[in-house]
């Protein structure tokens, strides 16, 4: 069967999107929002009464939850970071962690139940708002694509700063970045494991009418803002190192700028549109042209190192280049802070608090010459090529559950027998 989409006008409106989310470390699309179905109606005849029931009361606390609780998500703010809202999150992560293995025996060895059910989500990112589908691996993609969404939602609280007790600026401790880090790679693992396992699954039609929201291109996008993400973690770690070398410190920034690179690669041709959309490009080139900045500050520095004339000219390259783009990160971040959802930036901390410091004072040092016969298009031109690391970071192997042992053959065929013995 097809899938059925709904639109905003003609289903009244129902995607709900806050004029303000608060401060953005870590940038997710609004959640998507499954809608009620009724199992008993398409598996009633098919199955046993009670594993019908289960999986009614395993997807309606989802639908409540999400329902409830997506909008206090969404709307980060530092103070609820580990009180209501951090509970929030775990709470409906188990939940959709405790719905998919009984969901998963829809799809086991085939079954033609997988096609009973109609599932609809309401969107995002996309122009249709809603996309309902009678195949149970969209609601398995959609389920995956959530608890990939809570993830990046976790790990935006654990990078918000907080006041220190000692008094000085806020900032994120090194305990919650390594957890970030961790909660990240998690959330590239249920991204990966999508792109690579469920998206298969699904039939030519249906992945053809997808919704933006779940595009292989928005997905791998995703998978790859993580490990970016992660990567930027530990090259803040590495600044505070007093071990960690230049060297290091290189290679993490020019990793940083192929992973955001290759994020937006994959969202370039995509109708990423209706104010997510938008905003999550905007987040990616600011994210993209923040990394050049770093790496190429990182690489001046080195370069710096050689004794010779021409060494010293492209080290003065690449730092007027760190300078530029660091300058049009600020203009970039400013897009996107502006676009609707509107949205804050956290106060300085990590990676770009030490090198909006660093790169400009820095680069004036090393510049004895009239900056105005600089212009962007010339220092641009002359900026040495980034040295080409291989990608270090990966997301977690996440592998989809075994299917609950409700789903056994005696359950199966009481349903097919009429539910006389339930």
């Amino acid at each position: 069967m097809g899938c059925f989409v709904s639109t905003p006008e003609d289903s009244g409106g129902k995607r709900r999107r806050p004029g303000n989310i608060g401060e953005v470390s870590v940038f997710v699309p609004g959640l998507r929002i499954p809608k009620p179905v009724d199992f008993s109606e398409s598996l009633g005849d098919h199955l046993c009464k009670s594993l019908v029931e289960r999986l009614s009361a395993l997807r309606t606390r989802i639908v409540v939850m999400a329902g409830q609780e997506a909008p206090s998500i969404t709307r980060t703010r530092r103070r609820n970071a580990t009180q209501h809202g951090g509970s929030t999150l775990g709470d409906l992560l188990q939940a959709l962690e405790d719905y998919l293995p009984v969901l998963l025996g829809l799809v086991k060895d085939g079954s033609p139940l997988q096609h009973k059910v109609q599932y609809t989500w309401i969107n995002q990112e996309d122009e249709s708002e809603e996309v309902g589908m009678y195949s149970a691996w969209y609601e398995v993609l959609s389920v995956l694509h959530l608890m990939a969404a809570l993830s990046l939602s976790q790990a935006n609280l654990l990078l918000l700063p907080r006041t220190s007790t000692d008094g000085y600026l806020p900032k994120v401790s090194e305990e919650s970045r390594r957890s970030a880090i961790d909660v990240l790679l998690k959330a590239a693992g249920y991204l990966d494991c999508a792109v690579k396992h469920i998206l298969p699954q699904l039939s030519p039609e249906h992945r053809r009418d997808l919704p933006v929201d779940l595009a292989e291109g928005v997905l791998r996008a995703l998978c790859l803002q993580a490990l970016g993400q992660g990567v930027d973690i530990q090259l803040g770690l590495a600044i505070d190192s007093t071990k960690a070398t230049l060297a290091v410190k290189r290679r993490l920034a020019c990793e940083m700028v192929k992973y955001w690179q290759q994020a937006q690669d994959n969202i370039t041709n995509l109708p990423l549109a209706n104010g997510w959309g938008e905003k999550h490009r905007f987040y990616v080139k600011w994210k993209y042209i923040e990394a050049k900045a770093a790496a190429y500050y990182y690489h001046g520095l080195i370069l710096d190192e050689g004794n010779t004339e021409k060494s010293h000219g492209m080290a003065v390259s690449a730092l007027q280049a760190a300078d530029e783009y660091l300058k049009e990160s600020k203009r970039a971040c400013e897009a996107f802070n502006t676009a609707v959802p509107i949205s804050r930036t956290p106060p300085l901390w990590g990676t770009m608090k030490y090198l909006s410091e660093k790169i400009p004072k820095d680069t004036s040092s090393k510049v004895r010459i009239n900056r105005d016969l600089y212009t962007y298009e010339k220092i641009m031109e002359t900026a040495p090529t980034l040295p080409d690391f291989a990608l270090a970071l990966k997301p977690d192997e996440y592998q989809l559950p075994d299917v609950d042992p409700s789903w056994n053959d005696e359950n199966v065929n009481k349903g097919q027998n009429g539910n006389n013995k339930d």
